[in-house]
C-alpha cells in the first residue's frame, strides 16, 4: 500500500512526528505486522479479522454479500481497486480490506488510501496490544475478530 504525505498549510497541522498518528505512525505499525496470520480489514468499520491457516477469499467474501477482498499490495492512487479471486489464499503477513461492491469500479484517490491505511494502523495497533488476550494456537482458522 502507498504511502500518505500531508502538506503543510496554514490552516491544518503537518501529520508527522513521533506522537502522530499520521502517516509516519501507519508506515510504523505496518511495518510491525506479524507475519504469522493473514489480516482482514473491513474497511467501512475498520474491524479486523486475522486468520492464521490458509484461507481462500470465497470463504470470507460468502459470508459478506456484495463485498469483495482487495490486498493492500495491489492497491495504487488512480487504479481500479484489485478484487482477490475467489480461489486465492490469503497470505501470512498481508493485509486485505473487506470493500462494499459499490467501490470496485472507482478510482482509488489518494484521500481514500489514506483513510484505509489509517484504518489499517488503527486495526493493528489495538491488534498488537490486545494479543495476549488471544491464544498462540487455534484450532479455528479464525484466530481473531475486533471490531470498532
Amino acid at each position: 500500500m502507498g504511502l500518505c504525505v500531508s502538506s503543510q498549510t496554514p490552516t491544518t497541522k503537518r501529520l508527522t512526528g513521533v506522537n502522530s498518528r499520521g502517516p509516519a505512525a501507519v508506515t510504523e505499525r505496518m511495518r510491525l505486522v506479524p507475519t504469522d496470520t493473514s489480516k482482514v480489514i473491513n474497511a467501512v468499520d475498520g474491524g479486523l479479522q486475522e486468520y492464521r491457516t490458509p484461507i481462500q477469499a470465497s470463504q470470507i467474501t460468502s459470508k459478506h454479500p456484495n463485498w469483495f477482498l482487495c490486498s493492500s499490495e495491489t492497491m495504487s492512487v488512480g487504479a481500479c481497486l484489485s478484487r482477490a479471486a475467489d480461489e486465492e489464499e490469503l497470505q501470512p503477513g498481508q493485509i486485505y480490506f473487506l470493500l462494499p461492491e459499490s467501490r470496485a469500479q472507482k478510482p482509488l484517490s489518494l484521500p481514500d488510501l489514506c483513510s484505509l491505511a489509517i484504518k489499517a494502523s488503527s486495526a493493528l495497533g489495538q491488534s498488537q496490544s490486545s494479543a495476549a488476550d488471544f491464544p498462540s494456537k487455534s484450532g479455528n482458522p479464525k484466530l481473531r475478530s475486533k471490531s470498532r
